[in-house]
Parts: structure tokens; C-alpha cells; sequence
């Protein structure tokens, strides 16, 4: 599905960065896997088919991390990814009465302001060279419906929705797209940190009575990533099992 395609993600150290990383390699894709973590992220580039994948250490929040690394990238691969996937995310969930400021603050830093420091600066690579692109942000189910302890959390992800079908409508006379997936309730390192008895409750709710594993949303960035999807643009896909 993406044969000689590069693809840049960020995030790519864990969760569904990883398995993104590992669905679109297995579509042929060279991956460009990115991540605060450094061990983390050269353990994803170490379970990927093919050859070409290269790991960088960034910190999407800090604009000097994103301008240094992307220029390396640039330079390594002598061509912009035109496949950019904004996985990078944290959580600092608290009540909003008990929450700080920096735990709001931080959350916003990188899942909002990240992908906006990722996406600008790549697509202005990608308009100067006159190169397509599909660009796949990462957002999540509960930006629409909000969560207890999450106004932080479900605020930015509100964001990056709202963020992407602004840049889908820019973008397209550069023919570069932009869609999100709105993952719902995912096993993943992030939730494996909730307590048993809250899974347990949402797992009761969710119509197919359970978490997704990490490649079904994968599954659904790559086709979007992908020429399959060649006249999807400001479009939110929710994968959550029909939360």
C-alpha cells in the first residue's frame, strides 16, 4: 500500500506509534520513527521489515528539537517524508480542581503544539519542493465526548481535530491532505496505568465489549496514509468500537 513512500512518526517509541511504524513498513514504507525516548524508539526501528528505517530522538514540544531533527531528516534522506504521522501524546489527568498548570500546560505542549511544530515545518518542505503529502494526526474519541479527569487531555485532542481540517483546507491546492483518527479505548502502555475496575467499566460500555490492540488503529492511519485514500482530506475517523 505504500511502496517507496517515507514516512515520519512521531511518537513511534511505544503504543500505536510503534505499531504504526510496524504496519507501514510491512506496506512498504521507509520509516522515519521519532521519540523522546531513544532506547524506546530504536527497540521499534529494530522490529521493522525492510530496509532504510532510521530512529531520531525529539521533543516535538521544543521548536529547536523539531527544526535540528527534521533538517538531520531531510539531509539523511535527501527528499521530506511525504507521509507524516503525528502520534506523539501524553496524559496528566487529574480532576480540574486538583489539576496545576503545568500538568494542563505540558499536555497541550505536546499533543497540540507538537503536531503543529511537526506539520508546519515539514509541509513547508514538502510545498518548496512541489511534493503531495498525506499528513494522519492523532486524536481521540473522547475529544468529542469528554472524559472525567481529561479536561486537559480531551481539550488538546479537540484541538488536533479541529487543527487538521483547518490544515486539510489549506493544504489542498498543495494536493498535501490531512485527516485524524480518533482512537478509543486502546491497550497500550498508557492505559495499562489505569486501574483495573475503571478498564473493567469502559470495557462495559464500548458496544464490542473491549480495548482495541494498537495495529487496528494502525491499520486505519495507513490507509489513510495511502493513495486508497486519495480524496479523504479534513475527515475524523473514529476506531473505538463504537464508543
Amino acid at each position: 500500500m505504500l511502496p517507496g513512500k517515507l514516512a515520519f512518526v512521531t511518537g513511534a517509541g511505544g503504543g500505536i506509534g510503534r505499531a504504526i511504524c510496524r504496519v507501514m513498513a510491512r506496506e512498504g514504507a521507509t520509516v522515519v520513527a521519532a521519540d523522546l525516548n531513544l532506547n524506546n524508539v530504536q527497540t521499534t526501528i529494530g522490529e521493522l521489515t525492510g530496509e532504510g528505517h532510521r530512529s531520531y530522538q525529539l521533543d516535538v514540544s521544543d521548536a529547536e528539537s523539531v527544526t535540528s531533527v527534521l533538517k538531520q531528516v531531510f539531509k539523511d534522506y535527501s527528499v521530506p517524508p511525504t507521509i507524516v504521522v503525528n502520534a506523539a501524546g501524553i496524559t496528566r489527568d487529574n480532576f480540574m480542581l486538583k489539576m496545576s498548570l503545568q500538568d494542563f500546560e505540558s499536555v497541550f505542549n505536546v499533543n497540540i503544539k507538537g503536531t503543529f511544530l511537526i506539520t508546519q515545518t515539514i509541509c513547508r518542505e514538502l510545498v518548496e519542493k512541489n511534493l503531495p503529502g498525506s499528513i494522519v494526526n492523532i486524536g481521540s474519541i473522547v475529544a468529542q465526548r469528554g472524559n472525567i479527569g481529561q479536561c486537559n487531555y480531551s481539550a488538546s485532542k479537540a484541538a488536533v481535530e479541529v487543527f487538521s481540517k483547518t490544515i486539510a483546507l489549506e493544504m489542498a491546492k498543495y494536493n498535501i491532505r490531512c485527516n485524524t483518527v480518533l482512537p478509543g479505548f486502546t491497550t497500550t502502555p498508557m492505559t495499562d496505568m489505569v486501574p483495573e475496575n475503571i478498564r473493567e467499566y469502559f470495557k462495559s460500555v464500548i458496544p464490542l465489549k473491549r480495548f482495541a490492540n494498537s495495529e487496528e488503529i494502525a491499520e486505519v492511519v495507513t490507509f489513510l496514509a495511502s493513495e486508497k485514500s486519495s480524496y479523504v482530506t479534513g475527515t475524523s475517523i473514529a476506531v473505538s468500537g463504537g464508543y
